[in-house]
């Protein structure tokens, strides 16, 4: 009759929950640490009013520590968050990584497509990627949706807000190129 060590996080489930809480406290701290440190590398133009252009993310950054600091306080306590019930989850099944693989193809063909070909295009590769990687089906509405949505994107950033996503094959068109 073989014996299980209670001190491993396996054994118990109340010590894996645990960890798993300081890891989540930890890891939010330090993306606010993260978001304070470059929030202060933002230059600010001279014309900037009181309010600045790091306001913003120096607020962010104060949150996400005290959320952080506040989560890791509750697991000291012993106040864990509640485990969500997995009715619709079948815990048996396995990863599927052939599909996560296909989505961190199409994810990395994003990345270095955006530059190349332009936001447009490397967009609708992902979008539509993801979508079949993920069993969306037809093709061609999946290809469809994805060009309407990475076209409305591009047309919101240039002219809704001014800004400017590489247009790619599309520079100089009108509305796509901001």
């Amino acid at each position: 009759m073989t014996s299980v060590d209670s001190a491993t996080p396996s054994a118990d489930p109340v010590r894996g929950r645990q960890i798993e809480e300081y890891v989540f406290g930890g890891l939010i701290v330090a993306l606010g640490i993260f978001t304070l440190v470059e929030a202060g590398t933002i230059k600010v133009p001279a014309s900037a009013g009181s309010i600045g252009p790091r306001a913003f993310p120096y607020a962010v950054g104060v949150l996400l520590v005290a959320t952080g600091l506040a989560a890791v306080v509750a697991t000291v306590r012993g106040k864990f968050g509640e485990q969500e019930d997995a009715e619709d989850v079948d815990a048996g099944a396995k990863t599927d990584w052939l599909t996560v693989v296909k989505l961190l193809a199409f994810l990395v063909a994003h990345l270095v497509l955006i530059d190349l070909v332009g936001w447009p295009v490397a967009a609708t590769l992902l979008f539509a990627g993801a979508a079949w990687s993920l069993g969306a089906r037809p093709w061609w509405k999946v290809l469809l949706i994805a060009v309407v949505l990475a076209l409305v994107i591009q047309i919101a950033f240039a002219t809704g807000l001014g800004l400017s996503l590489p247009a790619g094959i599309f520079e100089g068109v009108p509305l796509l190129d901001g």
